[in-house]
């Protein structure tokens, strides 16, 4: 069974401020990137040269918006650990994630040690 962080009233308030923040800006984010792919599509090409360049343009803006749905995702799941007082525990080993990487990652999952060794697997894939 995981055991609980101990984090303060101000603490909890204090992450979930710095998720809802960057919860927000992303969704500013995507919301001008739909814009931006929106405008590109209703623009004319009018040779070869210029569909390729927009197609290009709509792909890159489309595909940025997909890392930034994955990290919504992630500052989502975080919320939902800090709701349910879970939040600061790694997912993995269930040990207290240190405070100072979660003042830099707060929607982070993982402490640094199972981060790390879920990076290697992934390099040896």
């Amino acid at each position: 069974m995981p055991e609980k962080l101990k984090l303060s009233k101000k603490e909890k308030e204090e992450f979930k401020k710095l998720l809802l923040e960057k919860k927000n800006s992303i969704i500013k984010k995507l919301s001008q990137f739909y814009n931006e792919s929106k405008e590109i599509e209703t623009d004319t090409a009018l040779d070869v040269v210029d569909k390729a360049e927009t197609y290009y343009t709509k792909e890159f803006l489309l595909g940025l918006t997909d890392s930034e749905r994955e990290l919504l995702t992630m500052i989502d799941q975080a919320l939902e650990r800090l709701a349910k007082d879970e939040f600061g525990l790694c997912q993995i080993c269930h040990k207290e994630i240190g405070k100072k990487r979660l003042q830099a990652i707060p929607w982070t999952p993982y402490c640094i040690t199972c981060q790390e060794k879920k990076e290697n697997e992934s390099k040896l894939r």
